[in-house]
């Protein structure tokens, strides 16, 4: 008797199951490419092996988000893949333009390299509530494309001419120590805006979104390292002036004292972000979420 196929239905969704999944791997790629890239001495390429990665990074997630595809073992690939890209490659990255010839400088590496996998660890348990609009910490792509994108910003003709001259080994060294406070820190940073046609609002952040891209492909030297700079300076100065330091979300992971004696099957964290936007007389209801990812409200 012949065992009857599959629907076609069944396989095409598993085909788009594993989609997220190779651009994963893709950026898996990139991080690791662009070591080898680092150690041939090309770092221009390295460089861009990490904005490749972190492309690739944003659009896993929006395929996943697109297709309703999104799995825990998906997330987890996606956070083993980030610590490389991330961490990992960044990290090595500068230690060859800087520190190769020094004996204790890859400390800094490592300082780097740690941050970006408690920050990963911290987002594993707080992804499933979120903020909206906003990272819980600096992400780990803008602070490891922020790194690799040196090289090509010092290739330019403005950073000969006015830049050239500053102790710039001192300066990396204390912005890894810096990007490794801002990624385990509470400062929130704002979300790549939704472009749409629909509304004002999304039509002008596709305007903008296009501008960017624009600016990107035309002046790429320019572009990303300085993005990088304004967006970790503007997530720190707006969290100053507005005060949002004082209002950290409950139940971060990283401030737990002591473990509650729950079940370890349905751990259950209060994480509270209502104070992360501008100071209101209306409060968000409190959220818990247990590790199926059932989120409920108090």
């Amino acid at each position: 008797m012949r065992t009857p196929r599959a629907p076609r239905r069944e396989t095409l969704q598993k085909g788009v199951i594993i989609l997220p999944s190779a651009f994963t791997l893709g950026n898996l790629f990139f991080g690791l490419y662009a070591m080898v890239a680092a150690t041939r001495g090309d770092l221009i390429w390295a460089g861009w092996c990490i904005v490749f990665a972190g492309t690739l990074d944003v659009l896993d997630g929006s395929v996943a988000r697109f297709t309703r595809t999104g799995s825990r073992f998906g997330a987890e690939l996606d956070s083993l893949v980030d610590a490389i890209s991330f961490g990992v490659a960044p990290g090595f990255i500068v230690y060859q333009i800087f520190f190769v010839d020094a004996q204790w400088a890859w400390i800094l590496s490592f300082v780097y390299t740690t941050a970006v996998v408690v920050r990963l660890a911290r987002f594993n348990i707080e992804q499933g509530p979120e903020a909206k609009r906003f990272f819980h910490g600096l992400p780990s792509p803008a602070a490891g494309g922020t790194l690799a994108t040196y090289y090509p910003f010092s290739q330019t003709q403005f950073f000969e001419t006015y830049l050239s001259d500053l102790p710039w080994a001192q300066i990396m060294g204390m912005g890894m120590i810096l990007l490794g406070v801002l990624l385990v820190s509470h400062v929130p940073y704002a979300k790549m805006p939704k472009i749409g046609i629909r509304t004002a609002k999304g039509a002008l952040n596709t305007v903008f979104g296009l501008s960017m891209l624009f600016a990107a492909l035309a002046v790429p030297r320019y572009f990303f390292f300085t993005l990088g700079i304004l967006y970790l300076a503007w997530g720190l100065i707006r969290s100053v002036l507005f005060g949002l330091l004082d209002r950290i979300p409950h139940g971060d992971p990283l401030l737990d004292e002591e473990e509650d004696h729950l079940d370890d099957r349905a751990e259950v964290r209060v994480l509270d972000y209502a104070g992360l936007g501008p100071r209101d007389t209306h409060e968000a209801p409190t959220r818990t979420v247990n590790e199926q990812g059932l989120e409920d409200e108090a």
